[in-house]
Protein backbone atom coordinates (compact mmCIF):
# COMPACT_ATOMS: atom_id res chain seq x y z
CA UNK A 1 0.00 0.00 0.00
CA UNK A 2 1.57 3.28 -1.07
CA UNK A 3 1.15 6.11 2.26
CA UNK A 4 2.21 9.58 0.88
CA UNK A 5 2.34 12.37 3.60
CA UNK A 6 0.08 15.19 3.02
CA UNK A 7 1.24 18.51 3.94
CA UNK A 8 -2.25 19.94 4.93
CA UNK A 9 -2.71 16.91 7.20
CA UNK A 10 0.87 16.76 8.46
CA UNK A 11 0.59 12.86 8.46
CA UNK A 12 0.95 9.99 5.94
CA UNK A 13 -1.85 8.60 4.34
CA UNK A 14 -2.40 5.22 2.15
CA UNK A 15 -3.33 6.83 -1.33
CA UNK A 16 -7.13 6.68 -2.25
CA UNK A 17 -7.78 7.81 -5.49
CA UNK A 18 -11.04 9.36 -5.70
CA UNK A 19 -11.35 7.28 -9.15
CA UNK A 20 -10.58 3.59 -8.60
CA UNK A 21 -6.70 3.80 -10.09
CA UNK A 22 -6.96 7.01 -11.91
CA UNK A 23 -4.46 9.41 -10.31
CA UNK A 24 -5.05 13.00 -11.39
CA UNK A 25 -2.04 14.74 -10.16
CA UNK A 26 -1.25 18.67 -10.69
CA UNK A 27 2.12 20.05 -10.55
CA UNK A 28 3.18 24.02 -10.76
CA UNK A 29 5.08 24.23 -13.59
CA UNK A 30 7.93 27.19 -14.56
CA UNK A 31 7.17 30.75 -14.83
CA UNK A 32 8.80 30.94 -17.78
CA UNK A 33 11.10 34.20 -18.04
CA UNK A 34 14.59 32.68 -17.61
CA UNK A 35 16.69 29.41 -18.21
CA UNK A 36 15.24 27.04 -15.41
CA UNK A 37 17.52 26.09 -12.39
CA UNK A 38 18.47 23.19 -10.42
CA UNK A 39 15.45 23.87 -7.85
CA UNK A 40 12.95 23.79 -10.79
CA UNK A 41 14.86 20.23 -11.41
CA UNK A 42 15.37 19.18 -8.36
CA UNK A 43 11.08 19.17 -7.83
CA UNK A 44 10.60 17.69 -11.28
CA UNK A 45 13.01 15.03 -11.10
CA UNK A 46 11.23 13.88 -7.78
CA UNK A 47 7.30 13.91 -9.46
CA UNK A 48 8.76 12.48 -12.19
CA UNK A 49 9.73 9.35 -10.42
CA UNK A 50 7.07 9.58 -7.99
CA UNK A 51 5.13 8.96 -11.36
CA UNK A 52 7.22 6.03 -12.59
CA UNK A 53 6.45 4.05 -9.55
CA UNK A 54 2.48 4.86 -9.58
CA UNK A 55 2.12 3.87 -12.99
CA UNK A 56 4.35 0.71 -12.13
CA UNK A 57 1.77 -0.42 -9.38
CA UNK A 58 -0.86 -0.19 -11.58
CA UNK A 59 -2.54 3.73 -11.46
CA UNK A 60 -3.52 5.07 -14.61
CA UNK A 61 -2.00 8.80 -13.64
CA UNK A 62 -2.99 12.08 -15.84
CA UNK A 63 0.14 14.34 -14.45
CA UNK A 64 -0.54 18.08 -15.81
CA UNK A 65 1.59 21.02 -15.69
CA UNK A 66 1.21 24.32 -16.34
CA UNK A 67 3.42 26.63 -18.11
CA UNK A 68 2.88 30.49 -16.90
CA UNK A 69 3.62 32.55 -20.10
CA UNK A 70 2.18 35.52 -18.64
CA UNK A 71 3.62 37.79 -15.87
CA UNK A 72 4.72 40.65 -14.48
CA UNK A 73 8.79 39.17 -14.57
CA UNK A 74 8.13 37.97 -17.85
CA UNK A 75 7.07 41.77 -19.21
CA UNK A 76 9.69 43.26 -17.19
CA UNK A 77 12.16 40.99 -18.86
CA UNK A 78 11.16 41.20 -22.53
CA UNK A 79 11.53 45.04 -21.57
CA UNK A 80 15.49 44.77 -20.88
CA UNK A 81 16.00 42.93 -24.17
CA UNK A 82 13.49 44.59 -26.26
CA UNK A 83 11.75 41.27 -27.26
CA UNK A 84 7.83 40.95 -27.38
CA UNK A 85 6.93 39.12 -23.70
CA UNK A 86 4.60 35.97 -25.59
CA UNK A 87 7.62 35.36 -27.64
CA UNK A 88 10.14 35.48 -24.65
CA UNK A 89 7.97 33.30 -22.76
CA UNK A 90 8.19 30.69 -25.90
CA UNK A 91 11.40 30.89 -25.86
CA UNK A 92 12.51 30.11 -22.82
CA UNK A 93 9.32 27.36 -22.57
CA UNK A 94 11.23 25.54 -25.27
CA UNK A 95 14.64 25.66 -23.57
CA UNK A 96 12.49 24.94 -20.31
CA UNK A 97 10.96 21.50 -21.92
CA UNK A 98 14.77 20.46 -23.90
CA UNK A 99 15.91 20.52 -20.20
CA UNK A 100 13.36 18.26 -19.15
CA UNK A 101 14.02 15.88 -21.82
CA UNK A 102 17.48 15.73 -21.24
CA UNK A 103 16.86 14.77 -17.95
CA UNK A 104 14.72 12.44 -18.34
CA UNK A 105 11.76 14.15 -17.06
CA UNK A 106 9.37 12.04 -19.50
CA UNK A 107 5.82 11.62 -17.15
CA UNK A 108 4.01 14.95 -17.48
CA UNK A 109 1.35 14.20 -19.93
CA UNK A 110 0.28 17.84 -20.79
CA UNK A 111 2.21 20.94 -20.46
CA UNK A 112 -1.24 23.99 -20.46
CA UNK A 113 -0.13 27.40 -20.77
CA UNK A 114 -1.59 30.11 -19.01
CA UNK A 115 -2.53 32.43 -21.97
CA UNK A 116 -4.29 29.45 -23.95
CA UNK A 117 -6.64 29.08 -21.23
CA UNK A 118 -8.41 32.91 -20.58
CA UNK A 119 -11.68 31.93 -21.36
CA UNK A 120 -11.49 29.68 -18.08
CA UNK A 121 -10.08 32.19 -16.20
CA UNK A 122 -12.52 34.56 -16.83
CA UNK A 123 -15.41 32.06 -16.43
CA UNK A 124 -14.36 31.36 -12.66
CA UNK A 125 -13.17 34.84 -11.57
CA UNK A 126 -17.11 35.35 -12.86
CA UNK A 127 -18.45 32.73 -10.79
CA UNK A 128 -16.36 34.13 -7.53
CA UNK A 129 -17.97 37.70 -8.06
CA UNK A 130 -21.02 36.23 -8.43
CA UNK A 131 -21.28 34.22 -5.26
CA UNK A 132 -19.49 37.44 -3.22
CA UNK A 133 -16.01 35.93 -2.59
CA UNK A 134 -14.44 38.66 -5.03
CA UNK A 135 -14.89 42.37 -5.48
CA UNK A 136 -13.74 44.63 -8.41
CA UNK A 137 -11.68 48.04 -8.17
CA UNK A 138 -10.38 50.35 -10.15
CA UNK A 139 -7.17 48.08 -10.10
CA UNK A 140 -8.64 45.19 -11.36
CA UNK A 141 -10.45 42.38 -9.22
CA UNK A 142 -9.16 40.40 -5.95
CA UNK A 143 -10.59 37.61 -3.82
CA UNK A 144 -11.66 38.55 -0.77
CA UNK A 145 -9.68 36.96 1.74
CA UNK A 146 -11.84 37.46 4.87
CA UNK A 147 -14.87 35.68 2.91
CA UNK A 148 -13.06 32.41 2.89
CA UNK A 149 -12.75 31.31 6.65
CA UNK A 150 -10.51 28.34 5.68
CA UNK A 151 -7.46 30.74 4.13
CA UNK A 152 -4.26 29.44 6.25
CA UNK A 153 -5.23 25.66 6.32
CA UNK A 154 -2.32 24.69 4.41
CA UNK A 155 0.06 26.56 5.35
CA UNK A 156 -1.15 26.66 9.45
CA UNK A 157 -1.33 30.37 9.46
CA UNK A 158 -3.76 32.53 11.32
CA UNK A 159 -5.04 35.12 8.94
CA UNK A 160 -6.17 37.36 11.78
CA UNK A 161 -2.37 37.42 13.24
CA UNK A 162 -1.54 37.43 9.38
CA UNK A 163 -2.95 40.47 8.77
CA UNK A 164 -1.77 42.75 11.68
CA UNK A 165 2.00 43.03 10.41
CA UNK A 166 0.90 43.76 6.61
CA UNK A 167 1.31 47.01 5.08
CA UNK A 168 -1.13 47.39 2.15
CA UNK A 169 -0.08 49.14 -0.54
CA UNK A 170 -3.75 49.40 -2.58
CA UNK A 171 -6.20 51.59 -0.85
CA UNK A 172 -8.82 49.90 -3.23
CA UNK A 173 -8.20 46.75 -1.96
CA UNK A 174 -10.19 45.98 1.17
CA UNK A 175 -8.11 43.60 2.94
CA UNK A 176 -3.94 43.88 2.65
CA UNK A 177 -4.12 40.18 1.99
CA UNK A 178 -6.07 40.18 -0.90
CA UNK A 179 -4.75 38.83 -4.13
CA UNK A 180 -5.33 39.64 -7.75
CA UNK A 181 -7.53 37.56 -9.82
CA UNK A 182 -7.30 40.19 -12.90
CA UNK A 183 -5.10 42.79 -13.37
CA UNK A 184 -6.80 46.15 -15.25
CA UNK A 185 -3.64 47.06 -17.70
CA UNK A 186 -3.59 48.52 -21.38
CA UNK A 187 -0.45 47.74 -21.89
CA UNK A 188 0.13 44.66 -24.27
CA UNK A 189 0.28 41.11 -23.50
CA UNK A 190 -3.52 42.15 -22.18
CA UNK A 191 -6.95 40.51 -22.91
CA UNK A 192 -10.50 42.09 -23.41
CA UNK A 193 -12.89 40.88 -20.21
CA UNK A 194 -15.54 42.09 -18.56
CA UNK A 195 -13.98 44.18 -16.53
CA UNK A 196 -12.02 45.63 -19.90
CA UNK A 197 -8.76 44.98 -20.80
CA UNK A 198 -6.10 42.94 -18.47
CA UNK A 199 -4.27 40.51 -18.06
CA UNK A 200 -5.21 37.43 -14.84
CA UNK A 201 -2.93 37.31 -11.37
CA UNK A 202 -0.86 34.61 -10.80
CA UNK A 203 -3.14 32.22 -8.72
CA UNK A 204 -5.85 31.83 -11.06
CA UNK A 205 -4.64 30.44 -13.70
CA UNK A 206 -4.11 27.19 -12.04
CA UNK A 207 -7.24 26.75 -10.51
CA UNK A 208 -8.81 27.23 -13.94
CA UNK A 209 -6.44 25.14 -15.59
CA UNK A 210 -7.07 22.12 -13.20
CA UNK A 211 -10.68 22.21 -13.20
CA UNK A 212 -10.93 22.62 -16.97
CA UNK A 213 -8.85 19.52 -17.48
CA UNK A 214 -9.70 17.44 -13.71
CA UNK A 215 -12.90 19.26 -12.37
CA UNK A 216 -13.10 20.91 -9.22
CA UNK A 217 -11.87 18.16 -7.24
CA UNK A 218 -8.81 15.60 -7.77
CA UNK A 219 -5.96 13.91 -6.17
CA UNK A 220 -2.58 15.32 -6.08
CA UNK A 221 -1.18 18.41 -6.26
CA UNK A 222 2.51 19.24 -5.97
CA UNK A 223 5.20 21.93 -5.71
CA UNK A 224 7.37 22.88 -3.79
CA UNK A 225 7.73 23.94 -0.21
CA UNK A 226 8.27 27.65 -0.93
CA UNK A 227 4.85 27.92 -3.08
CA UNK A 228 2.51 26.80 -0.18
CA UNK A 229 2.19 30.27 1.25
CA UNK A 230 0.31 32.04 -0.90
CA UNK A 231 0.25 30.38 -3.87
CA UNK A 232 -1.12 27.09 -2.90
CA UNK A 233 -3.41 28.53 -0.13
CA UNK A 234 -4.86 31.01 -2.86
CA UNK A 235 -5.80 27.98 -5.01
CA UNK A 236 -7.86 26.38 -2.54
CA UNK A 237 -9.28 29.18 -1.50
CA UNK A 238 -10.23 30.20 -5.28
CA UNK A 239 -11.01 26.51 -6.16
CA UNK A 240 -13.40 25.31 -3.13
CA UNK A 241 -15.15 29.32 -2.93
CA UNK A 242 -16.33 29.16 -6.96
CA UNK A 243 -17.13 25.20 -6.63
CA UNK A 244 -18.91 24.75 -3.42
CA UNK A 245 -16.65 21.47 -3.18
CA UNK A 246 -14.02 20.57 -0.12
CA UNK A 247 -11.24 19.50 -0.49
CA UNK A 248 -10.03 20.18 -3.33
CA UNK A 249 -7.19 18.25 -3.08
CA UNK A 250 -6.80 14.93 -1.45
CA UNK A 251 -3.24 15.28 -1.05
CA UNK A 252 -0.82 17.78 -1.29
CA UNK A 253 3.00 17.06 -1.82
CA UNK A 254 5.72 19.31 -1.04
CA UNK A 255 9.90 18.98 -2.27
CA UNK A 256 12.14 20.40 0.26
CA UNK A 257 14.50 23.49 -0.73
CA UNK A 258 17.79 23.05 -2.73
CA UNK A 259 20.85 25.40 -1.30
CA UNK A 260 24.06 25.41 -2.93
CA UNK A 261 26.83 24.58 -0.39
CA UNK A 262 24.85 25.41 3.61
CA UNK A 263 23.54 28.61 1.18
CA UNK A 264 20.22 29.49 -0.27
CA UNK A 265 20.46 29.66 -4.13
CA UNK A 266 20.39 33.17 -5.73
CA UNK A 267 21.46 35.22 -7.91
CA UNK A 268 22.61 37.74 -5.70
CA UNK A 269 24.88 35.12 -3.69
CA UNK A 270 26.53 34.26 -6.98
CA UNK A 271 25.56 30.84 -6.80
CA UNK A 272 22.70 30.21 -8.92
CA UNK A 273 23.42 27.32 -11.36
CA UNK A 274 20.53 27.06 -14.05
CA UNK A 275 20.01 23.54 -15.63
CA UNK A 276 21.74 23.94 -18.84
CA UNK A 277 24.88 24.89 -16.77
CA UNK A 278 25.23 22.19 -14.57
CA UNK A 279 24.79 19.75 -17.63
CA UNK A 280 27.78 21.26 -19.27
CA UNK A 281 30.18 19.35 -16.45
CA UNK A 282 28.23 16.50 -15.15
CA UNK A 283 25.78 13.87 -16.84
CA UNK A 284 21.95 13.66 -16.14
CA UNK A 285 22.29 10.77 -14.83
CA UNK A 286 24.54 12.06 -12.06
CA UNK A 287 21.79 14.87 -11.04
CA UNK A 288 18.97 12.18 -11.28
CA UNK A 289 21.14 9.99 -8.57
CA UNK A 290 21.97 13.31 -7.07
CA UNK A 291 18.31 14.45 -6.23
CA UNK A 292 17.09 11.23 -5.12
CA UNK A 293 19.68 10.30 -2.75
CA UNK A 294 17.53 12.50 -0.82
CA UNK A 295 13.89 11.94 0.31
CA UNK A 296 11.90 14.56 -1.80
CA UNK A 297 10.00 16.67 1.52
CA UNK A 298 13.94 17.02 2.87
CA UNK A 299 16.44 19.88 2.11
CA UNK A 300 18.65 18.91 -0.13
CA UNK A 301 22.84 20.89 -0.42
CA UNK A 302 24.02 20.72 -3.90
CA UNK A 303 27.88 21.00 -4.05
CA UNK A 304 30.72 19.39 -6.14
CA UNK A 305 31.77 16.71 -3.71
CA UNK A 306 28.15 15.77 -3.43
CA UNK A 307 28.05 15.67 -7.36
CA UNK A 308 31.09 13.33 -7.50
CA UNK A 309 29.68 11.20 -4.79
CA UNK A 310 27.16 10.51 -6.71
CA UNK A 311 28.71 9.93 -9.98
CA UNK A 312 31.13 7.06 -7.79
CA UNK A 313 28.08 5.28 -6.71
CA UNK A 314 25.99 5.37 -9.73
CA UNK A 315 28.92 4.04 -11.48
CA UNK A 316 29.01 1.19 -8.96
CA UNK A 317 25.69 -0.34 -10.10
CA UNK A 318 26.42 0.66 -13.94
CA UNK A 319 29.74 -1.69 -13.69
CA UNK A 320 27.70 -4.47 -12.06
CA UNK A 321 25.46 -4.62 -14.54
CA UNK A 322 28.08 -4.38 -17.45
CA UNK A 323 29.97 -7.33 -16.19
CA UNK A 324 26.39 -9.32 -16.05
CA UNK A 325 25.55 -8.56 -19.53
CA UNK A 326 29.52 -9.60 -20.27
CA UNK A 327 28.80 -12.86 -17.92
CA UNK A 328 25.51 -13.50 -19.99
CA UNK A 329 27.29 -13.62 -23.09
CA UNK A 330 29.57 -15.98 -21.78
CA UNK A 331 29.58 -19.88 -21.43
CA UNK A 332 28.64 -20.22 -17.77
CA UNK A 333 26.16 -23.29 -16.30
CA UNK A 334 22.65 -22.54 -17.27
CA UNK A 335 21.78 -23.51 -13.30
CA UNK A 336 23.41 -23.56 -10.34
CA UNK A 337 23.12 -25.48 -7.13
CA UNK A 338 22.83 -22.05 -5.00
CA UNK A 339 19.68 -20.75 -7.50
CA UNK A 340 16.84 -21.06 -5.10
CA UNK A 341 19.05 -19.69 -2.03
CA UNK A 342 19.59 -16.10 -4.77
CA UNK A 343 16.27 -16.56 -6.29
CA UNK A 344 14.94 -15.76 -2.37
CA UNK A 345 17.55 -13.24 -1.96
CA UNK A 346 16.50 -11.31 -5.10
CA UNK A 347 12.99 -11.78 -4.15
CA UNK A 348 13.49 -10.00 -0.48
CA UNK A 349 15.53 -7.29 -2.22
CA UNK A 350 12.59 -6.22 -5.02
CA UNK A 351 10.11 -6.43 -1.63
CA UNK A 352 12.50 -4.14 0.69
CA UNK A 353 12.90 -2.11 -2.91
CA UNK A 354 9.39 -1.47 -3.53
CA UNK A 355 8.27 -1.28 0.25
CA UNK A 356 10.91 2.00 0.50
CA UNK A 357 8.75 3.26 -2.26
CA UNK A 358 5.26 2.52 -0.68
CA UNK A 359 6.34 4.75 1.92
CA UNK A 360 6.15 8.02 0.86
CA UNK A 361 8.75 7.21 -2.01
CA UNK A 362 11.47 6.83 0.13
CA UNK A 363 14.23 6.91 -2.69
CA UNK A 364 17.42 7.06 -0.51
CA UNK A 365 15.99 4.00 1.37
CA UNK A 366 15.23 2.34 -2.47
CA UNK A 367 18.94 3.42 -3.08
CA UNK A 368 20.57 1.94 -0.15
CA UNK A 369 18.68 -1.33 -0.86
CA UNK A 370 20.19 -1.70 -4.54
CA UNK A 371 24.15 -0.93 -2.80
CA UNK A 372 23.42 -3.88 -0.71
CA UNK A 373 22.26 -6.00 -3.46
CA UNK A 374 25.19 -5.09 -5.50
CA UNK A 375 27.37 -5.69 -2.99
CA UNK A 376 26.22 -8.91 -2.42
CA UNK A 377 25.64 -9.68 -5.87
CA UNK A 378 29.37 -8.30 -6.82
CA UNK A 379 30.80 -11.28 -4.04
CA UNK A 380 28.88 -13.49 -5.07
CA UNK A 381 29.77 -13.08 -8.72
CA UNK A 382 33.68 -12.90 -7.53
CA UNK A 383 33.39 -16.79 -5.90
CA UNK A 384 31.84 -18.14 -9.30
CA UNK A 385 28.18 -19.04 -8.18
CA UNK A 386 25.59 -17.40 -10.03
CA UNK A 387 24.07 -19.33 -13.05
CA UNK A 388 22.72 -18.19 -16.59
CA UNK A 389 19.24 -18.18 -15.28
CA UNK A 390 20.14 -16.36 -12.10
CA UNK A 391 21.89 -13.71 -13.78
CA UNK A 392 19.32 -13.15 -16.55
CA UNK A 393 16.98 -12.76 -13.19
CA UNK A 394 19.24 -10.12 -11.96
CA UNK A 395 19.29 -7.94 -15.28
CA UNK A 396 15.13 -8.02 -15.14
CA UNK A 397 15.48 -6.63 -11.58
CA UNK A 398 17.79 -3.76 -13.04
CA UNK A 399 15.73 -2.93 -15.41
CA UNK A 400 12.88 -3.33 -13.60
CA UNK A 401 14.52 -0.54 -10.75
CA UNK A 402 15.68 1.24 -13.83
CA UNK A 403 12.72 2.15 -15.49
CA UNK A 404 10.80 3.16 -12.22
CA UNK A 405 14.01 5.93 -11.05
CA UNK A 406 14.57 6.67 -14.53
CA UNK A 407 18.34 5.00 -15.22
CA UNK A 408 19.02 2.82 -18.21
CA UNK A 409 21.38 0.41 -15.62
CA UNK A 410 21.53 -2.31 -18.35
CA UNK A 411 21.68 -0.41 -22.26
CA UNK A 412 22.08 -2.72 -24.72
CA UNK A 413 25.45 -1.37 -26.76
CA UNK A 414 25.87 -2.85 -29.86
CA UNK A 415 29.71 -3.93 -30.72
CA UNK A 416 29.66 -2.17 -33.82
CA UNK A 417 27.92 0.59 -32.60
CA UNK A 418 30.88 0.98 -29.65
CA UNK A 419 33.36 3.31 -30.46
CA UNK A 420 35.05 3.57 -26.91
CA UNK A 421 38.08 1.61 -28.30
CA UNK A 422 38.47 3.96 -30.83
CA UNK A 423 38.04 6.96 -28.59
CA UNK A 424 40.53 5.66 -26.09
CA UNK A 425 43.31 4.85 -29.20
CA UNK A 426 42.72 8.50 -29.85
CA UNK A 427 43.36 9.80 -26.33
CA UNK A 428 46.62 7.83 -25.76
CA UNK A 429 47.76 9.12 -29.00
CA UNK A 430 47.19 12.74 -27.88
CA UNK A 431 49.21 11.99 -24.71
CA UNK A 432 51.75 10.55 -26.20
CA UNK A 433 52.30 13.59 -28.13
CA UNK A 434 52.18 15.47 -24.69
CA UNK A 435 54.51 13.26 -23.36
CA UNK A 436 57.15 13.65 -26.40
CA UNK A 437 56.68 17.74 -25.80
CA UNK A 438 57.33 17.14 -22.08
CA UNK A 439 53.93 18.26 -21.19
CA UNK A 440 54.14 15.58 -18.06
CA UNK A 441 51.18 17.56 -15.91
CA UNK A 442 48.76 17.48 -18.73
CA UNK A 443 49.61 14.06 -19.64
CA UNK A 444 49.60 12.85 -15.94
CA UNK A 445 45.70 14.00 -15.71
CA UNK A 446 44.74 12.60 -18.87
CA UNK A 447 46.23 9.38 -17.17
CA UNK A 448 44.83 9.49 -13.85
CA UNK A 449 41.58 10.69 -15.13
CA UNK A 450 41.21 7.77 -17.36
CA UNK A 451 41.91 5.16 -14.40
CA UNK A 452 38.93 7.02 -12.54
CA UNK A 453 36.87 5.11 -15.35
CA UNK A 454 39.51 2.03 -15.06
CA UNK A 455 41.13 2.48 -18.53
CA UNK A 456 44.66 2.05 -17.18
CA UNK A 457 47.84 3.22 -18.91
CA UNK A 458 51.27 2.11 -18.72
CA UNK A 459 54.15 4.41 -19.64
CA UNK A 460 57.14 2.96 -20.64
Amino acid sequence: MIKIYNTITRSKEALKPLKGNRVKLFVCGPTVYDYSHIGHARTYIAFDVIVRYLKHQGCSVFYLQNITDIDDKIINRAAETGEDPLDLAREFEVKYLEDMETLGVTSVNLYARATEHIPEIISQIETLLDKGFAYETRNGVYFDESSFPDFGKLSNRNLQKLNTHRINPDDAKKNSGDFALWKKKDDNPCWNSPWGSGRPGWHIEDTAITEEYFGAQYDIHGGGLDLIFPHHEAEIAQMESSSGKKPMVRYWMHTGFLNVSGDKMSKSLGNFITIRKLLETYPPDVFRFFVLSTHYRSPIDFSQDTLEQSANSLKRIYKLNEHINQLLESEIPKNGKLDEIHSCLLHETRQKFMNAMDNDFNTPSALSVLFEFTREINRIINHGELSNETLKKVNIFFIEVGDILGFNFSPEVSPENDITGELVDIITEVRDKLRQKKDWELSDEIRDRLSILDILLEDE
